[in-house]
């Protein structure tokens, strides 16, 4: 049989895999798909690496499917599709690996308890992520679980750009900047040389634009500053989240208007960003097909704060070489790519408008003194990589064994 690792995504209310054979080489990926709407309607597809479907499942509106029965399904699917192949360890993306973690990591029963505790500090993501940890150690005690972290990347930042003007003891603490998305970022480093070798080599801007989103400076291909700081919460405006907001706005909300801090946490996280600003929905298609003001305004915001972030992150490597847009949001929505581009021509992004409407992968001029790509990001295969690094398969890791500093 053929070695396969398998690579868990779960959330509040989906839990996304995907499949890779092993053959001593790169990770080739098998299958993907997810089981999404958990707690409405929920629904599972898996798909080829071309996008064919090969199965789907739907149930009954309303229906209560919880993380258990979800990865029960996916591995009943798992186990009738990939019969051929042998399930060699689990890689799992963990939003947050606080000050300890900087690499990879072998998950056992006291890792998983300091990593629980990091849910504060994510807690839209990180206790869901954690979920199929626990639920795969009860059924499969010895399978090598590995968790990848979303906050590795940043810490080849500079010092200044992850500490807090706050007395030291906290930042002692572990109150200071850590960023996220660092698995997009790091896919997006790994690959940028073919197609920019100027940009690899160089300064960049990456724009993981999405429902969840963030902004990367990157020199030579390493992590110098992010939008999004000691929770997911700070940086761009996002689907429900506000972004960067005055801190006093928080405690005004709780000493002047009597908010919970648990009612606050629920506002800056689930009901701000574009569907606060909008009223309408916090999908950003819904938005550009809307005619209503609200969703101009809700969009405005997000171009508008994208831009000044360029011009921090830019001020912060001091210049820049180029942008690239990825995720959901960067890698599809044309209008969103045009704006920002148009109002990054200070920087010298001269945008090629036929190239961006047919998605690129350039969509800047030839003679553009910054270029500017769309480069779709591939979590999966990142976290297949630390995966089988962990295990010792394949290539060299500069991490030390365990993953810690």
């Amino acid at each position: 049989m053929t070695d396969a690792v398998l690579v868990l995504n779960a959330g509040s209310s989906s839990i996304k895999f995907a499949a890779f054979e092993v053959n001593g080489g790169e990770p080739e990926p098998l299958i993907k798909g997810q089981v999404e709407s958990l707690r409405t309607s929920p629904r599972f597809v898996a798909r080829t690496p071309r996008g064919d479907s090969v199965a789907e499942k739907s149930w009954d509106e309303g229906s209560r499917v919880d993380h258990d029965q979800a990865l029960a399904h996916v591995e009943q699917f798992l186990r009738g599709y990939s019969k051929a192949y042998e399930l060699i360890a689990v890689g799992h993306r963990v939003t947050h690996g606080g000050l300890k973690y900087r690499g990879a990591v072998r998950i056992d029963a006291d890792i998983l308890a300091e990593l629980d505790a990091l849910a504060p500090l994510a807690p839209l993501h990180q206790p869901h992520n954690l979920t199929p940890v626990r639920l795969l150690g009860k059924n499969h005690p010895d399978m090598p679980q590995i968790g990848c972290f979303d906050t590795a990347f940043h810490t080849s930042a500079p010092e200044v750009a992850q500490v807090y003007a706050l007395p030291q003891e906290f930042t002692r603490q572990g109150v200071r900047r850590y960023g996220f998305h660092g698995l997009s970022y790091e896919y997006i480093a790994s690959v940028l040389s073919q197609f920019d070798a100027r940009a690899a080599r160089g300064k960049t801007v990456v724009c993981h634009l999405g429902n969840g989103s963030s902004m990367c400076a990157m020199s030579a291909g390493r992590s110098i500053a992010s939008t999004m700081g000691f929770t997911a919460v700070e940086g761009l405006p996002m689907g429900t989240r506000c972004g960067a907001l005055d801190p006093g706005v928080v405690l005004y909300l709780i000493e002047q208007r009597g908010m919970a801090a648990g009612t606050v946490r629920e506002l800056l996280y689930n009901k701000s960003g574009l569907l606060g600003v909008s009223g309408l929905s916090s999908d950003m298609r819904e938005l550009l097909a809307s005619d209503d003001p609200r969703a101009k305004l809700a969009i405005d915001i997000y171009v508008y704060r994208i831009g000044r972030e360029l011009g921090s992150l830019a001020a912060a490597l001091g210049g820049l070489d180029a942008i690239v847009f990825t995720a959901g949001i960067g890698e599809n929505a044309v209008l969103v790519r045009e704006r920002v581009c148009r109002d990054a021509a200070w920087l010298g992004v001269e945008l090629d408008a036929r190239a961006n409407a047919n998605a690129g992968p350039r969509i800047s001029t030839a003679g553009s003194r910054t270029s500017a790509w769309i480069i779709p990001t591939n979590e999966e295969f990142m976290i297949a990589q630390h995966t089988l690094r962990v295990l010792g398969r394949r290539g060299k890791t500069t991490e030390t064994p365990d993953g810690r500093r």
